[in-house]
């Protein structure tokens, strides 16, 4: 009996392709989109969805995980950002829904592995014993950085089918093999946010407006008043209407007596991070310092570092060069080559 293999279906291109290209395989595939939130275009992403798997001749289905992605991810969105934080809401959605809610709806329904759209590569090291996360072959669109939190089960029960091309031959495929969606456009903004007002979104979400409070400078002068202090991010230097006489960058964000700091950019460059969380895929543990290549951001290139876990069980990782803006909220993310070795949410930096 083939394999079994549900595929998260968005009703882009890319997991149309996935579905095609396992289906192409000989595998047992069906198809789920599902619905995470109310925002405009869920109507047509499923219909383009459905378009596909009848065109491919494989079972749709649909599931209702809007609960489940507001406890988990909209809400740790909301929290984050409150709390001075700048989150990922898709590295959480990832570990939370995608590959938790979503695999236990597609082994409810008898389908043993699941698979994504997501460019990345996953392989099992008979050396040690554990599933691991590689880098595609499309560097890109690598997407290895936004799922670094899966765990060794998770990665047992999932195929990257996008993992070996790039995403020209990607549309290609989908064009020749006549999808739907092959043209699509591909959405640069979180799902539940789509017109990117982050700000606008958690006020109304909270129903509360965050207050005006003053932009300082590193001396502890006063050098204007900010709209409310969320609207704000690590290393912004447009829209301050500040008249400084020099650029100046946002380079921290005091949450608790509602100040936001500017000044030089050099500000904004450190070389150490505490992370929690962490996630390690490629090794079980890390008990004396190693050297990794790490980056903290999902459009940023790695750089050289050093990684060690702390007693406490974060992750404190050196780089050898000081690293403009990092971010707390965001993921800080080490590789082995093209091998993700693990990572973790960014909540300190010196």
């Amino acid at each position: 009996m083939n394999e079994r293999i549900m595929v998260a279906l968005s009703g882009g291109v890319d997991s149309s392709a996935a579905a095609l290209l396992l289906k192409k395989a000989g595998f047992d595939v069906g198809g789920m989109i599902m619905r995470l939130n109310d925002t405009q275009g869920n109507e047509q992403d499923a219909l383009d969805a459905k378009d596909v798997a009848d065109a491919l001749g494989i079972p749709f289905f649909e599931t209702d995980m809007r609960e489940v992605f507001r406890s988990n991810v909209v809400e740790d969105f909301v929290n984050s950002y409150s709390s001075g934080y700048i989150p990922n809401p898709c590295v959480v959605c990832n570990r939370f829904i995608k590959f938790s809610a979503f695999m236990d709806k597609a082994r409810e329904l008898g389908y043993d592995k699941m698979a994504t759209g997501h460019y990345a590569r996953v392989a099992f090291d008979e050396k040690t014993g554990r599933y691991i996360l590689k880098k595609s072959a499309d560097r890109r669109k690598d997407q290895s950085y936004m799922l670094y939190g899966l765990s060794q089960d998770q990665l047992a029960r999932v195929a990257f089918p996008l993992g070996d091309y790039t995403k020209e031959e990607i549309r290609n495929l989908a064009e020749n093999n006549g999808l739907i969606t092959a043209k699509k456009r591909e959405s640069q903004d979180i799902c539940f946010v789509p017109d990117g007002d982050y700000a606008g979104y958690i006020e109304r979400y909270l129903k509360k407006d965050f207050p005006d409070g003053d932009f300082v400078d590193s001396g502890g002068n006063i050098l204007g008043r900010h709209k409310g202090i969320v609207r704000y991010t690590i290393g912004q230097r447009k829209g301050l209407g500040i008249a400084a006489g020099k650029p100046v960058f946002v380079y921290e964000k005091d949450m608790e007596n509602n100040i936001v700091r500017v000044g030089d950019e050099e500000l904004l460059f450190s070389k150490i991070l505490i992370a929690d969380n962490v996630n390690l895929v490629s090794v079980e543990k890390i008990d004396d310092p190693i050297q990794v290549k790490a980056k903290i951001r999902y459009s940023q290139n790695e750089s050289g570092a050093v990684a060690q876990m702390l007693p406490d069980g974060r992750l404190r990782v050196e780089f050898d060069e000081p690293q403009r803006a990092i971010t707390k909220g965001q993921a800080a993310v080490l590789y082995d080559g093209n091998i993700v070795v693990g990572g973790g949410r960014i909540v300190e930096c010196m």
